[in-house]
């Protein structure tokens, strides 16, 4: 027999101290001084009296909520402690926020993103927050047609074609999860095949002219803004790894006593970890980089807080200040410049050169190589290239 109704918990107001609504079976509204309302169950486990957190009135209603406390009292005359971890995952898993949009891709992205790069996390999380939330994020998952789905695409799309793809892309994983956790029946990305227009391919602007690539070392060299963001320009030139790297390396992943920067699998886009032998300038830089953000994190912390990366704006803007604009140089253009000159002037083997871009290099036999293969090729290699950069810029 349930003691509560809808409309009561609606219209129970606070007072000085805590105050329970009891619906009976243990189950109760909890309803703070301040106004909050809280779902509890209450119940005894081997003895011991335990109190079981079913959520939050009125993300949570009176219907969902008895749902919950009659699972977690089925499972009680079982023998089993409903406050377990795994069962209150059972429980919650269709309670509020979990039936909209949003709430689909809040758990999605805290439960499937965790051992993404952190980039990778960054643009997804931003595609929800400003392009998808806004206009499906309340709806209903199991609602969204193929229609609407349409509507807000072609909106991104007006803006950025890329972007539109990834915002599908995005959504289709999250769809795909509300069906494999039953909270949704259909894909509507599925029917959207050919929908937006076709993505160019993007080429990422960069200096591969020696000469002008002395120029650019003798303009990053008379580079006068924060230590920070000079040390990581010219980090990017040397190291040639790809900007979101960069821009996050921490002081834990250089092993000093090999001399090399080792980034975890969790952070590659190809999922595997990579070593970067470090050159005698490499190592003076972060020496003198160290004296100022050592105790941190970061090699390269944000000016905004130590907690957090570089921004990816800042090489990008200390390029434009140095007169390179996106169509001239990129940071992302630092990997070209040094693939061709690598290539082409140094005369280094190609399959060194990818394998230090952190590019998928397979042997004879088609086999992925391991991170270490030609390690000390490669250490020669980062050390001929530093010397070049620095000698070349000298005699500009």
């Amino acid at each position: 027999m349930h003691n509560l109704s809808a409309t009561a918990i609606k219209s129970a107001k606070p007072s000085d101290t805590p105050t329970k609504l009891s619906d009976g079976g243990g189950l109760y509204l909890l309803i703070r001084p301040k106004g909050g309302k809280y779902w509890r169950y209450d119940y005894r486990f081997a003895g011991k009296r335990k109190t079981l957190a079913l959520g939050i009135y009125p993300d949570i209603s009176l219907a969902q909520v008895r749902k919950a406390h009659l699972v977690a009292r089925e499972g009680l005359s079982e023998g089993t402690d409903p406050a377990e971890v795994k069962k209150i995952n059972k429980l919650t898993k269709n309670l509020a926020g979990s039936s909209t949009f949003e709430g689909l891709a809040r758990e999605w992205f805290n439960q499937k993103m965790g051992d993404k790069s952190d980039s990778y996390r960054e643009r997804t999380w931003r595609i929800l927050g400003k392009d998808l939330f806004p206009s499906i994020g309340n709806q209903a998952i199991s609602k969204i047609t193929p229609v609407e789905l349409v509507a807000v695409l072609k909106k991104i799309e007006n803006r950025t074609i890329d972007i539109a793809h990834r915002a599908k892309q995005t959504a289709g994983l999250i769809f795909r999860y509300a069906i494999a956790t039953g909270r949704a029946k259909t894909d509507p990305t599925r029917d959207l095949g050919g929908v937006l227009k076709a993505r160019t391919k993007k080429h990422h602007a960069a200096i591969t002219d020696p000469k002008e690539v002395g120029r650019l070392m003798v303009a990053i060299d008379g580079f006068e803004g924060t230590i920070v963001v000079k040390t990581a320009l010219r980090l990017s030139a040397l190291l040639f790894q790809r900007p979101g790297e960069i821009r996050h390396m921490e002081w834990q992943e250089i092993n000093w006593h090999e001399n090399r920067w080792e980034i975890p699998a969790r952070k590659m886009k190809m999922k595997v970890e990579h070593i970067v032998p470090l050159s005698r300038q490499a190592l003076e830089l972060l020496l003198e980089l160290q004296k100022h953000t050592g105790r941190g994190k970061y090699v390269f912390p944000s000016a905004r807080g130590a907690s957090r990366a570089l921004s990816n704006n800042g090489v990008r803007t200390a390029l434009r200040t140095l007169g390179y604009d996106k169509d001239t140089m990129t940071p992302h253009g630092f990997r070209a410049m040094a693939r061709t000159i690598l290539d082409e002037v140094l005369n280094f083997r190609i399959d060194w050169i990818e394998h230090q871009l952190a590019h998928a290099v397979r042997d004879a036999t088609g086999r992925a190589y391991n991170r270490t293969v030609h390690l000390e090729g490669r250490r020669q290699m980062m050390q001929k290239w530093a010397d070049y950069l620095e000698a070349f810029a000298q005699r500009i």
